[in-house]
């Protein structure tokens, strides 16, 4: 049963730990004075972003990178409510922006296709509508592609909208730890194993279009540029905002639909596990263990009833997790009747992310026929 449970420790604990520490050591290139004088291409695809579709447009024309060199491609998804009506009203007196309306929802990475198609800038941004930039994330993202060997490079998501009332706090824990341990996998080997989607940016000529019946477009070219021989990197400096779901129930739904896509990326990239290179490595300890965690789990718990071996480690694993489920389950009767546990409720979110991912495979197995979403309600604050 240690067996099972032994990866889910390295994958979660013991391989960010010591990556992260190592990292410490390594020296990052001093960027501070590099430009680049490049045409940016800002894709963008929103369904019913009136809420937040301004500012993010606003975000981005107050950079500080020359406004000649940016173009901004945004596609609506067929939005029923003032997304087209502000995009319209902005890109009269902005020719930079261009408004792609789709008359059919189409889903995100056929968006993202098509948008690529149309941009004309040497740097492809991709960018999720609810995420702000400040006036030095393009230049920041940007400040890395002189180097040849870059192909993709991430942004720093900062969170705001906490609240002890749900799961924003584990939420925003749990991004700001994967935020350096990307980090640490970029500086050291150039392996960084995802960006979070919500901002980052690529060379247009990298650019693998993506399978429309996909659900996570950002891992997958990711790992296209990576397994082309390129570098993946992550940029603390390039900071970027987003509000941070609060929601538990709203937020496994949104993981589990994640998750079916994690899945689809595993059996597409199946083969670079058996390429034995540093890849293989970081790709097997960031992402396979970890998407396989529930399944560890759930062998764990069955051969602790059934297979149980009578010893101290066995007799406390045993006592470790039945207390820990205990919690879970003591939390979520607690968070239906407005009692708030920060402590406990960590614990929560983390049992909620594995059966998010369990779920998600079983979404994986039934099998996806479009990337079309519902947008989360992320805006709390």
């Amino acid at each position: 049963m240690w067996s099972f449970f032994t990866p889910v420790i390295y994958t979660y604990v013991l391989y960010p730990f010591i990556t992260i520490m190592i990292s410490k050591r390594v020296k990052a290139k001093d960027l501070s004075h590099s430009t680049i004088a490049a045409k940016v291409s800002i894709l963008i695809a929103a369904h019913n972003e009136e809420r937040v579709i301004e500012s993010k447009i606003k975000s981005i024309l107050s950079s500080n990178y020359p406004n000649e060199f940016i173009e901004i491609l945004i596609g609506t998804d067929q939005c029923t409510d003032k997304t087209d009506e502000i995009i319209q009203n902005i890109s009269e007196s902005n020719q930079n922006i261009k408004h792609v309306r789709f008359s059919e929802r189409s889903g995100k990475i056929k968006i993202i296709n098509s948008l690529h198609e149309k941009a004309n800038g040497d740097i492809l941004i991709l960018t999720d509508a609810n995420v702000l930039f400040t006036e030095n994330t393009i230049r920041e993202l940007l400040k890395h592609f002189n180097d040849p060997k870059i192909g993709l490079v991430d942004s720093n998501m900062q969170n705001y909208g906490m609240k002890s009332s749900g799961i924003s706090i584990p939420e925003k824990t749990y991004i700001s730890v994967e935020g350096k341990l990307k980090y640490a996998e970029g500086i050291m080997w150039g392996k960084m194993m995802g960006p979070f989607g919500g901002c980052f940016a690529m060379k247009k000529d990298l650019y693998t279009k993506i399978p429309e019946t996909f659900l996570v477009d950002d891992f997958f070219l990711n790992m296209k540029v990576l397994d082309n021989g390129y570098y993946c990197l992550n940029e603390p400096e390039a900071v970027v905002y987003e509000d941070v779901s609060n929601n538990l129930k709203a937020e496994f739904f949104r993981k589990s639909r994640i998750s079916a896509g994690n899945f689809q990326n595993l059996a597409y990239f199946s083969n670079i596990p058996f390429k034995f290179n540093r890849l293989a490595f970081v790709f097997l300890s960031h992402k396979i263990l970890r998407w396989l965690s529930p399944f560890f789990i759930l062998l764990t718990g069955l051969l602790l009833c059934f297979v149980y071996e009578e010893s101290i480690l066995n007799l406390s694993l045993a006592i470790s997790y039945m207390v820990l489920l205990g919690l879970v389950f003591l939390d979520l009767l607690l968070l239906n009747i407005g009692i708030h546990i920060k402590p406990i409720r960590y614990l929560t979110h983390f049992a909620s992310m594995n059966a998010a991912l369990f779920l998600g495979f079983f979404k994986y197995i039934k099998g996806s026929k479009t990337s079309v979403w519902n947008r989360t309600e992320r805006l709390q604050s």
